[in-house]
């Protein structure tokens, strides 16, 4: 049963760049939104997992920090006034009456829209773990599976695991603030931008970061949530022992559609298959952008999605205002008015 109902003329599932951006979109042509996450917050990956790593790749920003690029985002949305509904999840999508969609949250929560957004990312998700014995008791105290404020990590021992993007990014970020930086990876390579592995072999080279490879996590000691040292063991069983007030994990993500699988789409494994030229995900009115949209050619890139939000938007105008001819304007004449 439900608790409360709204209409609207966009629903939007997912509150990251994607999500974020495309308020602005439809706003932009008189398209009212509610959105709708599971976090407690917007910003997806963003915000819940390296808010202060900085992307490069944002047109018009050399470099912005991801916590930054979701409040800017945000700003952006704003005067259209979107209603969110955070820390809920959408149990439920289903044909309704007069060509609309009804969704339903885990919160009792029901939404009557003309068109669905699904803005989902990777779905639900969450962290790998390394198979440490024990390693329950070290979480959230002194072992990490995301780094939210870079100054917590400011004179300590930093021990990182992990050879790809985050774990790389992260150990150039901290070998300035941190008493010290090891990074702990089953092999010499690195699978992270070759600019980024470059940087790191220079610091590595300068004795600025210890590099321990190939060598994975063994074990973890310590007492009361804080770790004292880091085992590390290569294949061979040679042993080495580091001395750390940190572990940062960085083993990737767990992730599941959840109910999105539930929901009949044209799915292709965790990514739902969608029309390049419009968006649209099969059904009218459904429509799928940003990591979650699959389509040959598909880039998983935060500007890509910008674009993906876009052309979504303007294909869902005329299923919001049937009888209204859109003419197309570029905001620098138009502007940006604000919304209701």
């Amino acid at each position: 049963m439900t608790n409360t109902s709204h209409r609207t003329d966009v629903a939007v599932i997912g509150a990251g760049p994607a999500g974020l951006f495309s308020i602005f979109q439809c706003g932009m042509m008189k398209m009212r939104c509610h959105v709708i996450d599971v976090l407690d917050a917007t910003g997806g990956q963003c915000r819940a997992l390296y808010p202060e790593k900085p992307i490069y790749d944002i047109p018009g920003h050399p470099k912005i920090l991801a916590g930054d690029l979701v409040q800017k985002l945000e700003q952006q949305a704003a005067p259209f006034a979107p209603v969110f509904h955070l820390g809920q999840q959408v149990v439920k999508l289903e044909p309704a009456d007069d060509a609309r969609w009804r969704l339903e949250t885990s919160t009792g929560v029901a939404i009557n829209a003309k068109a669905v957004f699904i803005a989902a990312g990777v779905g639900a998700f969450g962290p790998n773990r390394p198979p440490l014995e024990g390693i329950e008791a070290f979480e959230g105290k002194s072992v990490h599976y995301m780094v939210k404020r870079r100054e917590d990590f400011k004179g300590k021992r930093v021990v990182i695991a992990g050879g790809g993007d985050s774990a790389v990014d992260w150990a150039l970020s901290l070998a300035d603030i941190a008493a010290g930086v090891s990074i702990i990876h089953r092999r010499v390579k690195f699978r992270a931008a070759p600019g980024s592995a470059d940087k790191l072999k220079e610091l590595i080279d300068k004795g600025v970061i210890e590099l321990v490879a190939p060598y994975q996590l063994a074990a973890l000691e310590g007492s009361n949530g804080q770790i004292e040292t880091v085992v590390a063991r290569s294949l061979d069983g040679d042993e080495r022992r580091l001395g750390a007030d940190a572990l940062l994990s960085f083993f990737g993500l767990s992730q599941t559609l959840g109910p999105i699988a539930e929901w009949g789409l044209n799915l292709d494994h965790n990514y739902i298959k969608v029309d390049p030229a419009d968006y649209s995900a099969g059904k009218p009115g459904l429509f799928a952008i940003g990591d979650i949209a699959s389509y040959p050619g598909k880039l998983k890139l935060i500007l890509c999605g910008f674009a993906e939000a876009a052309v979504a938007a303007h294909a869902a105008y005329p299923l919001v205002h049937p009888d209204e001819a859109l003419h197309f304007e570029y905001s620098t004449t138009g502007g940006a008015p604000g919304g209701k």
